[in-house]
């Protein structure tokens, strides 16, 4: 199993519409991909700050290209980001899942 990690950041008023968004987009584009293993959407506010940690999981990283394309390191936007990040990461982290209770 493979676990892939992104990481964003929204102005705090924007935390509750930008989940919403991601339920709209990323994530109901993991429902649909095949290999996808579920998803969780991880949020801290701070200050006047959103931070969110997105971590899929995965069957394994050809499941991941289903989803992201050729270049699995690249992160996959969607077409509103740009109204609700402060930065766009290029790449993301993928970690292999040792152990799981």
């Amino acid at each position: 199993m493979i676990a892939r990690v992104w990481y964003g950041s929204t102005h705090v008023d924007r935390a509750d519409d930008y989940v919403r968004y991601l339920e709209e987009t990323g994530i109901a584009a993991f429902r649909a991909t095949e290999g996808n293993l579920g998803a969780f959407v991880l949020r801290r506010i701070q200050g006047g700050r959103a931070d969110f940690v997105v971590l899929s999981l995965w069957d394994s990283m050809d499941a991941i290209r289903r989803f992201a394309g050729p270049d699995p390191d690249r992160a996959v936007y969607f077409p509103l980001d740009d109204e609700f990040l402060l930065e766009k990461t290029p790449t993301l982290d993928h970690y292999e899942v040792v152990v799981r209770i």
